[in-house]
């Protein structure tokens, strides 16, 4: 007899996996088995091509099927039920690509989602899985770990079903490149957006160029849209480059004590007049062009190659981000290390979700263990809660707070 077990949460951090034969699973009454998938939109991550689309999960024709791309990491297929709805089963039917571990998720927008199944044993074959008690217009198949050495995953259907009755009511859903990671433009924005709450307090980070002030984090200034610091030469970079750019610049008489005090919390050179000169070069494009480009050559552009290799999502990626603008890349590849100890990326066939948490646990310990940065918050209430959302795509509506102030940012 196959057995398939379940993962119920209890609360508190505790859960328990319950084996319930098949064949004695309570089945849903009839009145809520009315199969609400058929012929609905479906959209995955990947596709494999034009053979294996998301929408031939819902078209009732057997010999049809989902593949995604091959490889290991994260995938999903998602379908749109076109208006909230009582989910209580869903069946699924794998095809030989089929998922070890995977996740059935409702949402209502189609970005933040809550697991009704989930399991780290499956073993492909039909799923008929009941009594589920969902609710929400969307229904995803998260599918996190393959079950065989090769290939990717591919599902030849997903049924859900639920009570006989119309939509309860519509929901606008997502828009945008929900598969998309930190390479697309509206995601990159986010990510700027989300660093922006934390290092300056607002999700304009276009309107800091002209920020600099001492923390008292032993950095000495910390300034521009990303905190580049004088203590920690990514400063001292920005100010040789806008030099080489534009010789004659208020900031190149500066350049000698910023070599000075380079490594130091020292102001030794720059007072009185350094922080004016900051916010005076700030009106001028060149400038801020200059701390685009100095912020996506230092921190954006290695962290999120990173997090790529590693086989992470956007949410990871913006993850790495955020670590590698606070501790620098050094200090990222530490926390990816320490992470790396406790749980395998994604790339080398690891669970997602648990290597995120993994990181972000590496990462809130290193804030620690500097005084101005013991508060985690940008990390606990911000990434950690996208992640219990299962927002491993970093889709909007996203909202969190950072440092006692809320945020929002709307679907896109």
């Amino acid at each position: 007899m196959r057995i398939r077990r379940r993962t119920i949460a209890l609360g508190a951090g505790i859960t328990v996996v319950l084996s319930v034969p098949l064949a004695i699973s309570v089945a849903a009454s009839a009145n809520n088995d009315v199969l609400i998938s058929r012929g609905r939109s479906a959209i995955a991550s990947s596709v494999r091509g034009s053979t294996w689309v998301a929408g031939q999960v819902t078209d009732s024709d057997p010999a049809t099927r989902w593949a995604s791309t091959d490889g290991p990491g994260t995938q999903w297929v998602r379908v749109d039920l076109g208006g909230m709805q009582t989910i209580d089963r869903v069946r699924l039917r794998w095809d030989k690509a089929y998922a070890k571990t995977y996740r059935v998720q409702t949402s209502v927008d189609g970005a933040n989602w809550k697991d009704v199944y989930a399991t780290r044993s499956g073993d492909g074959g039909t799923d008929d899985l009941k009594r589920l008690g969902g609710s929400g217009r969307f229904v995803r198949v998260l599918a996190i770990q393959r079950g065989r050495s090769g290939g990717g995953y591919s599902l030849a259907e997903v049924k859900a079903y639920g009570p006989e009755s119309a939509a309860l009511r519509a929901v606008t859903p997502v828009s945008g490149s929900l598969a998309a990671g930190l390479d697309d433009g509206r995601k990159k924005e986010t990510a700027f957006e989300l660093v922006a709450s934390a290092e300056n307090s607002t999700l304009s980070w276009r309107e800091q160029y002209a920020y600099i002030e001492d923390i008292g984090d032993g950095r000495g200034y910390t300034a521009g849209i990303v905190g580049f610091c004088s203590g920690t030469s990514d400063m001292l970079d920005v100010v040789n480059e806008y030099t080489r750019r534009k010789p004659a610049n208020v900031l190149a008489k500066y350049l000698p004590a910023l070599r000075t005090v380079d490594g130091s919390d020292s102001h030794a050179g720059l007072d009185p007049g350094f922080t004016t000169a900051w916010k005076t070069a700030a009106q001028d494009p060149i400038f801020q062009k200059v701390q685009e480009d100095e912020r996506d050559w230092m921190y954006f552009d290695p962290s999120v190659r990173m997090a790529r290799a590693d086989g992470v999502r956007a949410l990871g990626q913006f993850a790495y981000f955020d670590a590698a603008v606070m501790h620098g890349i050094s200090g990222l590849r530490g926390i990816r290390a320490q992470a790396l100890r406790t749980a395998k990326s994604p790339s080398d066939g690891g669970d997602e979700i648990s290597y995120l948490t993994a990181f972000l646990d590496a990462r809130a310990d290193e804030m620690r263990t500097e005084e101005a940065h013991r508060d985690t918050t940008r990390v606990d209430t911000a990434q950690r809660l996208f992640l219990q959302r299962s927002n491993l795509d970093l889709a909007g509506p996203l909202s969190w707070r950072v440092y006692g102030d809320s945020y929002q940012i709307a679907a896109g």
